[in-house]
């Protein structure tokens, strides 16, 4: 669906409005507010009039354009203006919406017949019928079919009056499908305890699973209990640095209540250093919505994870957690921009998205805006690629996640990760599962070496132009599939993410007594990737001195190639397949009904391929230990 999406320079141009609506020269077009399955084909007819409209209007600024370019310049390495960030202050005076601005598009909205239910320095939020609302935005409201649903939508591009003088970015809600978020990771439902059962490795190969069938012709390890952060830090080259001084925000919707005492717990028991008072703190809203939609018990895990692998690998830094109302985009939206408008921090760990042909162009656009006012700022964003591969499986339909395609994010991917005796890394291979069950009479793997199940988000683009920082290194291969002017590849650098090679994390969970007790498990996903590289660019801003990395995919491309990076491969070691054995409960607790015995075959991510060099599985690569250094020489 997003392939008919209008391709325009670069991904930041939606929604300025430049040309004029064809229903005279008075109004300006919002670009991409009609979303591309709103096709003649599917359309059912007329809303109804009294039908209700919660609208928000994106303010575009005093210079939209100046702000995209400036927060380009301002991350180049190669720029004479690279580094000198702005504080939030005189980002909004210098690139905001005036007050002028926001009373001029607060009287037109009120003077169609819509209510004004709230204003920020980012959007009006408006609410009232479909009649007004059409009133407002010059076109026609519909329903259309998509999929097996039917959703309100634009019948034709909505517009602005031009006496605005372009203060309208964007205007999003007058389509109703639902715009949320899924948190990418392999959690078990945090709401009932979850169990991995073992026989482990505490280590990549300690334990041999000599009783099982061979793959790829030879014995295979089990899979490692859980590494912790003294087993990454060694792996991604930490050294002595702790991220000390440096402030990480985690966004994720709803708040888990036991955060402070499994992160505390959880230190205590793995030999990371204890949290000092107000090292950890949570920023709120005011009241939680939608949460048996969004299952928001089951965000508790994923704050969870977030926060201790943060800590894990930059037990210095100071982490701030700011959790949205819902897992809709308006709320996860508010977040992003609590985190800008008050530069709570420099970093910023995403673990959630959507398929690219769920983002809306005016959605991309109110997006885009808060990540370049972050990189003016000197904030950067990372955000987890995805943990279906190229999606054909689970959507049908080859294509990327977002935001982790928006070219003013760092877009995070996976990998499966070997750490041997005495900590030392030994291999990264792209992170791709097949799995195969033990077969009954225990001698062979049925159907080895089975299906795919789940491996790093990656892949080109349909809807994001080729940005400038990943000219020259990405192969034209990938960056020209989808169109011959070369569009945005995902992702961008990668850390651990293979639950099968995962990360140990601790949290309160509910036992089936109905005690709430502290228990750990494994757990991978490029939700533990994204907050591993969000600390490792913690340590890496302490190795700069403490100065800012803000926005840093530029400086990331032009160490490409580097002993910056391992340059991870679907084949690190020499010879056959890699595969791990894996036992689990079969009820994900204890073994009273049974244990399921299954191989999982690594370095086989759906379609996608780690190759030397930069790939759509893991980027760049993986960060070497010349990685955080390397920020100490600008």
């Amino acid at each position: 669906m997003a392939a008919t999406l209008p391709l325009l320079a670069g991904a930041l141009a939606f929604g300025i409005p430049a040309a004029h609506a064809a229903d005279g020269p008075s109004r300006d077009t919002l670009s991409g507010t009609k979303p591309a399955w709103a096709t003649a084909t599917a359309d059912k007819g007329a809303a109804s009039d009294s039908s209700q409209v919660s609208a928000r209007v994106y303010l575009a600024g005093r210079d939209a354009k100046g702000l995209a370019a400036y927060a380009r310049s301002v991350s180049d390495p190669n720029s004479a203006s690279y580094g000198k960030y702005l504080s939030a202050k005189k980002t909004q005076a210098r690139f905001g919406a005036t007050k002028a601005q926001v009373a001029a598009v607060t009287s037109w909205l009120r003077s169609a017949g819509l209510k004004v239910t709230g204003t920020t320095q980012h959007y009006v939020s408006v609410s009232g019928d479909v009649a007004a609302a059409e009133k407002a935005f010059g076109t026609q409201l519909h329903n259309f079919t998509k999929g097996k649903k039917t959703y309100r939508a634009p019948s034709k591009t909505a517009s602005a009056p031009a006496a605005l003088n372009g203060a309208v970015l964007t205007v999003t809600g007058l389509d109703n499908a639902p715009h949320k978020a899924q948190h990418a990771d392999q959690l078990p439902p945090p709401d009932a305890v979850f169990k991995n059962a073992g026989p482990f490795s505490s280590y990549y190969g300690s334990n041999t699973a000599s009783a099982l069938p061979s793959a790829y012709g030879k014995k295979i390890p089990y899979a490692v209990q859980g590494y912790t952060g003294k087993q990454l830090r060694a792996a991604y080259g930490a050294g002595s640095r702790t991220g000390k001084n440096v402030r990480v925000a985690i966004t994720d919707a709803y708040a888990s209540p036991t955060i402070a005492y499994d992160a505390a717990t959880y230190a205590a028991k793995h030999g990371d250093v204890k949290y000092s008072t107000s090292q950890l703190r949570q920023v709120l809203p005011a009241g939680y919505t939608k949460t048996e939609e969004c299952g928001a018990a089951g965000w508790y895990g994923e704050e969870t994870l977030d926060v201790e692998a943060v800590h894990a690998v930059a037990p210095g830094a100071s982490i701030t957690y700011v959790g949205a109302a819902s897992c809709y985009d308006d709320d996860l939206l508010d977040s992003l921009s609590k985190i800008v408008d008050g530069h709570l921090a420099d970093i910023v760990s995403n673990s959630w998205g959507d398929i690219e042909a769920n983002q809306t162009p005016d959605l991309a656009a109110a997006y885009d805006q808060v990540f370049q006012f972050g990189a003016v700022e000197g904030i950067g964003f990372y955000f987890s690629s995805g943990d279906n591969g190229d999606e054909v499986a689970n959507t049908g339909t080859k294509q990327v996640d977002t935001p982790a395609n928006s070219a003013w994010v760092t877009a995070v991917g996976g990998t499966s990760l070997a750490v041997g005796k005495g900590d030392k890394y030994l291999w990264e291979t792209g992170w791709g599962t097949k799995k195969a069950s033990l077969s009954e009479d225990g001698k062979s793997w049925t159907g080895f070496p089975g299906a795919f199940t789940s491996g790093a988000g990656g892949g080109t683009s349909k809807t994001v132009a080729e940005p400038f920082y990943q000219k020259g290194v990405v192969p034209n291969a990938l960056a020209k599939a989808n169109n011959a002017a070369g569009n945005r590849v995902v992702p961008d650098i990668s850390a651990i993410a293979d639950p099968n090679t995962g990360f140990k994390v601790g949290q309160t969970q509910t036992f089936p007594d109905g005690t709430e007790q502290y228990s750990e498990y494994r757990i991978g996903g490029t939700s533990l990737a994204a907050p591993v590289i969000a600390a490792v660019q913690a340590l890496a801003q302490e190795a700069r001195g403490g100065k800012a990395i803000g926005f840093a995919n530029p400086s990331i491309y032009s160490k490409a190639g580097s002993k910056s990076y391992h340059d991870v491969t679907d084949h690190p070691t020499s010879g056959t397949g890699l595969a791990v054995a894996r036992v689990d409960f079969a009820n994900g607790i204890d073994a009273t009904d049974g244990l399921l015995t299954s191989v999982r075959t690594l370095g086989a991510d759906s379609s996608l391929k780690a190759v030397k060099g930069y790939d759509d599985v893991t980027g760049v690569g993986s960060p070497a230990p010349g990685y955080v250094n390397s920020y100490s020489r600008h």
